[in-house]
């Protein structure tokens, strides 16, 4: 059986995210930082819906020590992993001279260099030897086109999709796939923060009037991960309903 490793599984597109790996067949790995409670009941979940196995891991994706504690737990129990999904991020609405050095630090940290972190180690310790795997970057459509008062959140949303096009070019010979999802308006506890007329004002700007659904991006994950996406690397997907093309 193979093994999915899901960053910030915990949350509304991580969990939905795990939850079709296990169903599509994968034991997967739940990283998870603060929401301990989450990530035990989306474990039960799984293993009461599914045949697959589902391993609560607690990390900082921030650190790189606690990555290599992610990865040792994995190795430990799976021996293997066939796909990472870097999904682990923080976001946050702040005008730029008002962004402190902390707010930037923790930005990037969680969003950029946990995508660093956690790939460099799969590489290492699995897929290159193994000639095979599949890493998949979540990033988000300000990355593609930066918004106003994200300005740091975009940023590190940027360089996911930078170090994926980079990364792809070269780890391809090593038959190593590497994609990103750049997901729109998606309704997570990331949007608790927005009052209803800014929701409904996001959906009108939308061309397909909706706002997407963590499940959207986890079946997007499901297929790049997959071989009928065999011939795809280095490519950004947008699934925004129309509000970036």
């Amino acid at each position: 059986m193979k093994t999915a490793v899901i960053t910030g599984a915990s949350g509304g597109i991580g969990s939905a995210t795990a939850l079709a790996f296990a169903k599509d067949g994968y034991n997967v790995v739940l990283q998870y930082n603060n929401s301990q409670d989450k990530a035990l009941a989306l474990a039960k979940k799984i293993e009461n819906e599914t045949n697959s196995t589902a391993l609560p891991v607690k990390a900082d994706v921030s650190s790189s020590q606690e990555v290599t504690f992610l990865f040792d737990e994995v190795e430990n129990r799976f021996g293997n992993v066939d796909v990472l999904v870097n999904n682990a991020g923080i976001a946050q609405q702040k005008l730029f001279t008002d962004i402190t050095d902390e707010d930037w630090r923790r930005m990037t940290g969680t969003n950029l260099d946990g995508v660093f972190y956690c790939s460099r180690e799969v590489l290492k310790r699995f897929m290159i030897k193994n000639h095979s795997g599949v890493i998949l970057n979540v990033s988000s459509m300000w990355g593609q086109v930066g918004a106003s008062c994200e300005v740091h959140y975009s940023a590190a949303k940027a360089g996911v999709i930078g170090l994926t096009k980079a990364l792809a070019k070269e780890v391809g010979l090593s038959g190593i796939r590497v994609n990103c999802i750049a997901p729109g308006v998606v309704m997570t506890d990331m949007m608790k923060s927005f009052d209803e007329q800014t929701v409904n004002e996001l959906k009108d700007e939308t061309p397909l009037n909706m706002l997407g659904e963590p499940d959207d991006i986890a079946q997007t994950a499901l297929f790049l991960c997959s071989d009928k996406a065999k011939f795809i690397t280095g490519q950004v997907l947008g699934v925004n309903g129309g509000f970036v093309i």
